[in-house]
């Protein structure tokens, strides 16, 4: 692995079931391309049934793919070796609700092959990483759903992952433990992790977020940075300091000349929700078919 390896590759993956007592086949995934470079936060976005989970299980290798291919830092995800950089936290994950919160790190902890005081030192590490340091002797029937979320990110952090796959994060969570998810999801962007989520909840998405892809019926309809999708294309807005009434009715002639001080130009922005809805808008709702090849914007240099 080098710095350069992307920490997730995907290459023309395609899922494809069978359908029970019918003749019939259902695509999941369709010719999907998809890269995650080392330290960011990528979103994976889509309405039910758009291929989301089926994606990130491909990716995880708990589904083998119709064609295609995916890579975890440059080894084939299929590979158990390849899991041993990941941390996982299902969207309904399940726990043994008799044991407390330590004890189920320790638990955990024991799979991933910790022993004694590294194993006590970790688990006490990412009981205050997630805010539960107080609950750490609570038995997990007594935490509410925004506890429970938070415990299940502890476990997928235990064995020191590069990359941590969330699927649905704060799926139930209020929006309290909504806003304390985000903040740890930052906090591992900060750490030097990458992240990989699926979530509905777009505007947190639009703040955590380097890039975002999105999904619609099998098939990325778009993908790009953050700033790059929102923009509104062929318009500009001008922010001004100081600006006089009379500046602004004379501002296409007089700006150059003028006492105003220009502070930035930059494109409008939309809202991820608005983009979200255009781009996984069906055919009958637009009278338009969902485009075969993805409508992709380039990564521009750091």
């Amino acid at each position: 692995m080098t710095f350069s390896t992307p920490a997730v590759a995907v290459r023309g993956l395609t899922k494809v079931y069978p359908v029970p007592f019918r003749r019939a086949k259902l695509v999941a995934v369709r010719g999907l391309d998809l890269q995650v470079e080392a330290g960011q936060v990528y979103g994976l976005l889509g309405p039910n049934g758009s291929g989301k989970s089926t994606t990130l299980k491909i990716i995880l290798g708990l589904v083998a793919p119709t064609t295609g291919s995916t890579q975890i830092f440059g080894r084939d995800s299929r590979e158990v070796g390849s899991r041993e950089w990941v941390g996982f936290l299902p969207e309904n994950p399940y726990f043994y609700k008799y044991l407390t919160g330590a004890e189920t790190l320790r638990f955990y902890g024991k799979l991933c092959g910790l022993r004694r005081a590294r194993l006590k030192a970790r688990c006490e590490e990412l009981l205050d990483l997630v805010g539960l340091g107080e609950a750490r002797d609570r038995r997990l029937a007594g935490y509410s759903k925004g506890m429970l979320q938070r415990i299940g990110l502890a476990q997928a952090l235990l064995g020191e992952p590069k990359l941590v796959v969330l699927d649905e994060p704060t799926a139930g969570v209020d929006p309290a433990g909504s806003r304390e998810i985000r903040d740890l999801i930052l906090d591992l962007k900060r750490r030097g992790m990458t992240v990989l989520l699926s979530s509905h909840l777009l505007a947190q998405v639009q703040e955590i977020c380097d890039r975002v892809g999105i999904l619609a019926q099998g098939v990325l309809v778009r993908e790009g940075r953050i700033g790059d999708l929102l923009a509104v294309e062929n318009q500009t807005e001008l922010i001004l300091q100081n600006a006089t009434p009379e500046v602004l009715a004379q501002i296409e002639a007089f700006l150059a000349g003028s006492s105003a001080r220009l502070l930035e130009t930059r494109q409008p922005q939309t809202t991820l929700e608005n983009l979200f809805l255009r781009a996984t808008r069906r055919p009958d709702e637009n009278d338009q078919k969902v485009r075969p090849h993805p409508e992709r914007i380039q990564q521009s240099p750091e």
